[in-house]
């Protein structure tokens, strides 16, 4: 018998056929299959999906055979390997010097016949065979060496799909490990916040308090406002905070909203704005949704609407009707409008159409992004219409 000889190539070899995590697992379906159409074709009582290991050779599927493994030294397939480009064909082990006096070839299972087809990983290199053996001398058709090598292939189909379903979620986990650093930082910069905006409303109480009496009636409703506009920043803050940890906040956490009193306070974090006429266009009292996301959005879309309104008086409608599985709004402004060819451009994030707007600050293009991105994970869409000069109507509907 001749020991066969480790691959030229065998310390690559070894790492590549780890890198499919196969060695030591269940049998599976798929490869047993195989293993029995093999047998089938070529009319042997035997067949394996064998991989050879630094020491072993182990069975990923075995048909008609209880072995689990063999040891490497008396593996036909540790020898066949070392031709990766032919099938390894012995018509009778007992006239070969390779294998005359291999013990599987003189004990059980008696290999006589031995036909295996090197499995080649997807860098060229050979992790072990896939074989049909019988306990009698034997011959192959053209046809039936045809067909093994078209299993072999078949069985690194399904190997090399186990590797990408590996690596697809080990890249997941590293991203689940992000998203988790991200959200670390999302606490921190969610506290640097709400500090200052705790300060600014303690700030402003403190003065009503103290110095309401000596200010006048305008003076009392400025403080009363900033007071209200911190409060109500630090809250939203909060709820953006919960929406970024996890999508899945858009749908447990639906509540209740009386919609004159949500769009009287998104009115009033814009009270600085004089020349502004805002107009609730509903006949729906109350909606369950996510508060935190339809803020967002809406406070995003008037946002837009104030700061590239090019008229004195700016003019502003909320409309809210609803279907049967959808809350359908828009938010329509009496702006320079946007023209056809830039309608759909306006939701890509980091695309500014206006270089400043009326109080000369640069966009930066993440609005209307954002607000596409959390109009769709609430279930619905959003589209424009608009004609230029003729103002702006953003309309968007959120599954109930």
């Amino acid at each position: 018998m001749l020991k066969p000889k480790n691959h030229k190539n065998e310390k690559e070899r070894l790492k590549s056929l780890k890198s499919y995590s196969i060695l030591d697992t269940l049998s599976e379906t798929d490869y047993d299959n195989i293993t029995a159409i093999a047998s089938e074709i070529c009319g042997t009582n035997i067949s394996l999906i064998s991989l050879i290991d630094r020491d072993r050779q182990w069975f990923k599927s075995k048909h008609n055979l209880d072995a689990t493994e063999t040891p490497r030294d008396l593996a036909f397939c540790a020898h066949a390997i070392n031709d990766q480009d032919n099938v390894l064909i012995v018509q009778d082990a007992r006239k070969d010097e390779r294998f005359h006096d291999n013990p599987l070839v003189t004990g059980g299972p008696e290999v006589i016949f031995y036909a295996g087809v090197p499995l080649i990983s997807d860098n060229g290199l050979p992790l072990g065979t896939l074989c049909v053996i019988d306990n009698k001398p034997k011959l192959l058709s053209q046809s039936q060496i045809h067909s093994l090598t078209a299993l072999g292939k078949q069985v690194m189909n399904i190997l090399n799909l186990r590797k990408t379903k590996i690596s697809l979620e080990k890249t997941q986990q590293t991203l689940e490990e992000k998203n988790q650093e991200l959200e670390r930082f999302a606490f921190l910069a969610a506290h640097d916040l709400k500090s200052p905006l705790t300060h600014i409303n303690g700030f402003s109480q403190l003065l009503i308090k103290q110095y309401g009496d000596k200010l006048d009636n305008e003076g009392n409703e400025m403080l009363d406002l900033m007071a209200k506009s911190s409060e109500k920043l630090k809250t939203l803050i909060t709820g953006l905070l919960d929406y970024s940890r996890s999508e899945s906040v858009l749908t447990e956490n639906k509540t209740p909203i009386n919609v004159e009193e949500m769009i009287k306070d998104i009115n009033g974090l814009f009270a600085f704005e004089n020349d502004m006429m805002f107009n609730l266009k509903s006949s729906i009292a109350q909606i369950l949704t996510n508060r935190t996301a339809l803020e967002q959005i809406l406070i995003n879309l008037i946002t837009n609407a104030i700061k590239y309104n090019d008229k004195e008086k700016v003019k502003i409608e909320i409309g809210l009707t609803d279907s049967k599985t959808h809350y359908e709004l828009y938010v329509e402004d009496n702006g320079p409008g946007i023209a056809k060819e830039n309608q759909e451009k306006v939701f890509e994030i980091f695309n500014v159409l206006t270089s400043k707007d009326k109080f000369g600050v640069s966009g930066n293009g993440i609005g209307l992004a954002t607000v596409k991105k959390i109009v769709e994970k609430s279930g619905g869409q959003i589209k424009l219409e608009s004609e230029k000069g003729n103002g702006a109507k953003f309309i968007f509907t959120i599954e109930k």
